[in-house]
């Protein structure tokens, strides 16, 4: 009887498909056991903080097993699923067993297959696992006890040395975080992850110890509540946070209590942009591209910008420096099923009407259809949301976390207003835009709204300050 060899059983694990990303859901698995797969195939779509990505398996072969089931939030960097390798023994059902004891039983088994996947990366979605999360695990335990200073060193850089002559507790750098944020001694927590991994709910637990404590002497407590619980099933829906919705929820907490917002309103007459759009859809250089309002109102930011090029720009706490930005990815602040997503123009600066009038359809139909890449949401600089859609007036908007400025456009309405020293109907519209008061002072932030306000009114400044 052919039996499976460590060689033959590859195990694909969950990638880090967008920029620092550390878990995704599997959504919906596209093969099962016993199916036949090649290199370059989607095996799974899984949605991340960011977006759902459809995940292309790097090997042709035979699925052994699927590790996890659907609606399963997975850390990056574990297994998800096996695969026999084309060439080796078909999988038989005690041949499960052996795949499973190399990946418990030593640690040069990781080792041995770090070439592999390596080059294999560059198919995956985004730049794959680092090799370094496979190194780290398995010489954890040696390395304590090696006396030689180099390895020492070394290993302390990478995050599993040794400190004081006692062990570093394992933790990735967004746990390490959040541990500071609370103030949890990493030392003292004890960890649920694999291979003795500390994980959020391990930071969580430990920053509530006095909570836990009642809850020990609670069997009971179960059968007491249990009337409540049918009746809140009744009156109340609870959704787990996760995916898109937990992704927002930490960055606008983050941004929101991070840079010092400030809030500034104007209110405009934007008649003639109106026409303007009007005009725009009849002309052949516009034929066949969406042109709204809210195309307008971009190119006005990105003019504004141009005119004040200190609001494009970011803060790095690290470095203690302000990073001016020489380039504008226009970030568009869209509502989709999955939550809201910020996705951005790449160089919208450099784009001309119709160039961006087709950049802008692109992103809101890509971002409905729920296929808005992760890259697309990194490296924005400056950020529209455009709540008039929703018939509201305006809003105080929060800053994506790493930009300086956001503007919210409310609903353009026919109001009485002032013309030409009669009362008369126009369209009215109240712009607010929010910014980092850290780099950008009120006379930056006031310049750069009464440029957008100007221009909408009279958009001739288009031409006249472009």
């Amino acid at each position: 009887m052919t039996t499976m060899t460590e060689e033959s059983v590859r195990e694909f694990k969950m990638p880090d498909v967008g920029e620092g990303l550390t878990e995704a859901e599997i959504l919906k698995w596209y093969v099962k056991p016993g199916d036949t797969v090649t290199d370059g195939q989607v095996v799974c779509e899984v949605e991340t903080a960011k977006a759902a990505v459809e995940l292309p398996i790097p090997y042709d072969g035979v699925v052994q097993s699927l590790h996890f089931a659907e609606g399963t939030t997975v850390d990056v960097g574990t297994p998800i699923i096996a695969v026999a390798l084309a060439g080796a023994a078909a999988p038989q059902a005690p041949a499960e067993q052996p795949a499973a004891q190399p990946a418990q039983s030593a640690q040069p088994a990781p080792a041995k297959e770090e070439p592999k996947p390596e080059g294999r990366q560059p198919v995956l979605v985004g730049y794959g696992v680092a090799t370094s999360s496979t190194r780290r695990r398995p010489r954890k335990g040696p390395e304590v006890s090696v006396p030689a200073p180099a390895q020492a060193i070394q290993t302390e850089l990478n995050g599993h040395g040794v400190a004081a002559g006692k062990p570093r507790p394992l933790a990735k750098p967004p746990v390490r975080k959040l541990a500071k944020d609370l103030g949890v001694d990493l030392a003292a927590v004890i960890p649920s992850g694999p291979d003795g991994i500390i994980t959020r709910e391990d930071v969580h637990a430990a920053a509530t110890p006095q909570a836990a404590e009642p809850a020990a002497p609670a069997p009971a407590a179960p059968v007491a509540p249990a009337p409540a619980a049918s009746y809140d099933t009744a009156r109340e829906t609870r959704v787990p946070v996760k995916g898109v919705r937990k992704a927002t929820a930490q960055a606008m907490v983050g941004s929101a209590f991070t840079a010092p917002h400030v809030t500034e309103f104007v209110t405009v007459d934007v008649t003639r942009t109106m026409k303007l759009v009007e005009e725009l859809k009849q002309d052949k250089e516009m034929q066949g591209l969406r042109v709204n309002p809210l195309l307008l109102i971009a190119k006005a930011l990105l003019v504004a910008i141009r005119r004040n090029p200190g609001i494009n720009a970011s803060w790095d706490e690290a470095a203690q420096e302000i990073v001016l930005k020489h380039y504008v990815n226009l970030g568009i602040a869209a509502a989709t099923p999955r939550g809201l997503i910020v996705p951005n123009i790449k160089d919208a600066h450099a784009k001309t009407l119709p160039e961006l009038a087709e950049a802008l359809a692109d992103l809101v139909s890509t971002a409905r259809e729920g296929k808005t890449s992760p890259s697309a949401m990194q490296g924005g600089t400056v950020t529209i949301t455009n709540v008039g859609v929703f018939g509201v007036d305006t809003g105080t908007p929060i800053l994506n976390p790493g930009e300086s400025a956001i503007l919210a456009v409310g609903a353009i309405k026919l109001q009485p207003w002032v013309h030409k020293g009669k009362v008369k109907p126009r369209q009215v519209t109240t712009l607010a835009l929010s910014f980092d008061h850290r780099l950008v002072d009120g006379e930056l932030g006031s310049k750069v709204l009464a440029d957008v306000a100007a221009i909408l009114e009279q958009p001739k400044r288009l031409i006249t300050w472009a």
